[in-house]
């Protein structure tokens, strides 16, 4: 591209019918605006869209979301192709993202489904905004989808669509994937509207999940809350139609992310990184959403209380934190970001020294190659959620990591720890065991490192996002030996 010429804005035409539709809450891009008002169109972070936008090319499929702005007016988006995908945007009035969107979804469902570290609300014009949006998107697709296409819905926001679709389009073969965790009955029987939910499941032909636990949890609320007869991996419905559920754990695009690693320019700025926090002996190192189930707090409270008992000095390891912006209109995210930055005031205050912090905290959003970097400037990645579906960012810094150098303490509550199991696992509400987990982590054995970091590796090179998404859509095609 010429410098200093803005690209040309998207090719913009009617929705074209595909064999392959996938339907999320968000589309897998972002839009910007120029200060001369250019529109731009960026990827979007995050674990979805890194999943996902390599299967949409190769597929050539359609891509049903919400472009994360809210339009009270009578303006339609309409279709258009960026970045390889045909992109079909949903409009979303300010009252659908109030009460759909931050209300149900991130107010009700995510505290529900994270076991409840923070209090779920139930409140009926939430659910039934809940209910409105989740028809518009089984209508979209159902007018997207060609005959007999294969539609992949996602995620918490959108578990109504599958029986909302199947009702509108019986022709179709319709997978449903959860990428937070599901939780036991003790927990879903408080939803008012549970067996809804299980009902908006069921409408799928596979019921993907990313831990064993959660399909198990799945079809054991199925036959429980709706009486329906369950064998094995499948539930009977009273129309004979089977239902499969499974673990499906997703991945990440491996080769991508170590070819970015490779780069001198990542090898350059992950030195500058570490030059700027003081270059000390070892990097310990956080990225999360800033939410409250990811530990962060927990983590730092380990990494102080090491620094006062002398265990540490800001010499011998500093701590770089970086929480990216998250739902910054609800007010617990608000206290949550106010929680920590007091927190890591505290540790900096204590020990902190002129061009030496202890700990350096970003409160931003980063591209990818800035990203790898970061992991590469790293010694210790600290992933501690206190819980989580599958947690994407420990296997990035493992995919960062191509001379096997670098340790990894993951959450035993993360879906990420039934693979990694080379990791140095960890309960996170135990902090005394965490700071264990962070002075083991700084003094291991290189050659112990190396060879977890290589099992690590290896796995995850078999295990990439390739093979997640070919599994659950052959099985969903109902191959035999699946």
């Amino acid at each position: 591209m010429t410098p200093g010429v803005a690209p040309d804005k998207p090719k913009r035409r009617p929705a074209m019918k595909s064999a392959f539709v996938v339907v999320a809450n968000r589309l897998p891009v972002d839009q910007t605006t120029d200060p001369d008002g250019t529109v731009r169109w960026r990827r979007s972070p995050g674990g979805l869209v890194t999943a996902l936008e390599p299967v949409m090319r190769a597929n050539k499929g359609a891509w049903i979301g919400w472009s994360g702005s809210s339009d009270d007016g009578d303006e339609r988006q309409e279709p258009f192709d960026e970045a390889g995908m045909h992109l079909i945007p949903m409009q979303l009035t300010s009252d659908d993202v109030e009460e759909y969107y931050e209300g149900f979804s991130n107010g009700t469902l995510w505290p529900l489904y994270h076991d409840v570290i923070a209090q779920p609300v139930f409140h009926r014009e939430w659910w039934d905004a809940y209910t409105k949006v989740n028809e518009r998107f089984a209508r979209a697709a159902a007018e997207v989808a060609d005959e007999g296409a294969v539609v992949w819905v996602h995620d918490y926001q959108l578990q109504l669509v599958p029986e909302m679709l199947r009702a509108l389009r019986p022709d179709l073969r319709i997978g449903f994937f959860l990428h937070i965790p599901f939780p036991p009955n003790e927990l879903f029987a408080r939803l008012p509207w549970r067996r809804q939910i299980l009902r908006g499941l069921l409408g799928a032909d596979l019921v993907g999940f990313q831990r064993p636990g959660a399909a198990a949890n799945f079809l054991r609320l199925t036959r429980r809350m709706l009486g329906h007869q369950t064998q094995a991996d499948r539930a009977i419905l009273a129309d004979g139609r089977i239902v499969r559920a499974g673990a499906f754990p997703i991945s990440i695009d491996m080769a991508e992310l170590e070819e970015i690693a490779r780069r001198p320019e990542t090898e350059a700025r992950a030195q500058e990184i570490r030059d700027e926090i003081g270059n000390p002996d070892k990097v310990f190192l956080g990225i999360d959403r800033l939410d409250y189930t990811k530990g962060i707090g927990e983590r730092i409270k380990a990494f102080f209380e090491l620094l006062n008992e002398g265990e540490l000095s800001p010499e011998e390891a500093t701590f770089l934190q970086v929480a990216t912006p998250s739902r910054e209109r609800v007010e617990e995210y608000k206290a949550l970001r106010n929680d920590v930055e007091l927190l890591v005031g505290r540790v900096n205050g204590a020990h902190g020294r002129i061009g030496r912090p202890a700990m350096t905290y970003l409160h931003n959003s980063f591209v990818r190659t800035e990203l790898a970097a970061l992991y590469r400037a790293a010694d210790v990645m600290v992933v501690t959620p206190l819980r989580d579906g599958m947690n994407l960012v420990a296997k990035e810094f493992i995919a960062c990591r191509y001379d096997n150098t670098g340790t990894l303490i993951l959450s035993e509550f993360a879906g990420a720890a039934d693979e990694l199991r080379q990791a140095l696992l960890v309960n996170p509400y135990d902090v005394d065991g965490l700071k264990q987990a962070l002075l083991q982590a700084v003094r291991v054995e290189p050659r112990e490192a190396s060879r977890k970091m290589r099992a690590m590796r290896r796995y995850l090179a078999e295990h990439d996002v390739d093979r997640w998404a070919n599994t659950f859509l052959e099985k969903l095609a109902g191959r035999p030996e699946l």
